[in-house]
């Protein structure tokens, strides 16, 4: 270690100062940190959720506050102003914190309030993410990839390894973007397969998916309201599954794909290739059902942390009859 310019001590020119308190900079600064906030959040009424250790509830009564925490980024929402103010003060006293008001831009989320709810979209980050790819004024493509496109493992020729690393952070790009495109997750996960050894042809995949993302630049996720105690809408909690059998030429894998949503919103969506080679398309569907009760599970424990009451039992919709009778049957359900 060096002492840094401007604090060399004369008499002593090899030593350094001894830091008592940092937050960046260190290994252990981070779990410093989440450790010092999570321990002070107790002592003003918090308890943190089982479903997610990063969301803190506080409730008094009907009135509930929800804290969020990222790092060093903070989202505070609840339905008492005053309770919320007294929450503010109480951390601005311990931590220096900033306020910045009523939520428009978290994490690459960008938030815009309509009547119905809240709108959810990544249109600044899609818009540098094209300026990244070079991609500024590219030609559009109306689908993410093509109509029964299957990429393949040796197909093309590899990529150099300026050009595969610009591949790699590309694709990790696009699947921070699926966080509000749930259009777009087949494709990403598609190209995400190939990272160890990219080609030009999954390159050309990836861009593809750009060129379409460049059309629909300003979609997103819609969150309506009605959810919560004091809705006079009922709590609809419905989720959809499918399954493609072998659908993967290269290892002849399934792939998963499921969407849930609350009352008509998507709020959780997945496009991944299963674990094992199923051996028939009842068993893929299975899996399919599998991954996605576990979802639901998840997410029932998460709304019972915010104590939102689940009145109706999630409805989960399969269009394989076949695994729906396995998945009803009370003595064999085993895939």
């Amino acid at each position: 270690m060096s002492q840094p310019g401007g604090f060399e001590d004369s008499t002593n020119p090899n030593l350094v100062c001894k830091l008592h308190k940092s937050l960046y900079g260190l290994k252990q600064a981070p779990r410093a940190w989440n450790e010092r906030f999570t321990n002070f959040l107790p002592s003003i009424g918090f308890t943190s959720s089982y479903a997610d250790p990063s969301l803190f509830v506080k409730a008094s009564g009907k009135s509930k506050i929800y804290l969020l925490l990222y790092v060093d980024d903070i989202i505070i929402t609840g339905n008492s102003e005053m309770l919320i103010t007294e929450v503010k003060q109480a951390l601005q006293h311990e931590f220096d914190m900033k306020d910045l008001g009523l939520l428009h831009f978290f994490l690459g989320l960008e938030i815009q309030y309509v009547p119905d709810g809240m709108f959810v979209s990544q249109h600044k980050y899609a818009k540098d993410l094209l300026h990244k790819a070079g991609l500024d004024d590219c030609q559009t493509h109306l689908t993410p990839c093509k109509s029964g496109l299957k990429l393949l493992r040796d197909t093309g020729k590899p990529l150099s390894t300026s050009d595969a690393s610009f591949f790699r952070s590309l694709v990790g790009c696009l699947q921070y973007l699926t966080f509000t495109r749930p259009d777009i997750a087949y494709s990403v996960n598609s190209v995400c397969q190939f990272l160890h050894c990219p080609t030009e042809d999954h390159l050309i995949a990836a861009k593809r998916i750009l060129r379409y993302v460049k059309q629909s630049i300003d979609v997103g996720i819609l969150l309506r309201r009605g959810i919560g105690d004091t809705s006079n809408v009922p709590l609809q909690f419905q989720a959809y599954c499918d399954a493609d059998w072998a659908g993967d030429p290269n290892d002849r894998k399934s792939t998963t794909g499921f969407v849930i949503l609350i009352n008509g919103s998507p709020i959780s969506w997945c496009s991944k290739k299963q674990s094992a080679v199923s051996r028939s398309s009842t068993e893929a569907e299975y899996r399919s059902m599998a991954d996605t009760t576990s979802e639901i599970m998840w997410l029932s424990l998460l709304l019972k942390d915010l104590h939102i009451e689940l009145k109706d039992t999630p409805t989960l919709h399969c269009d394989n009859v076949s695994a729906l009778a396995l998945a009803t049957n009370p003595i064999y359900h085993s895939s």
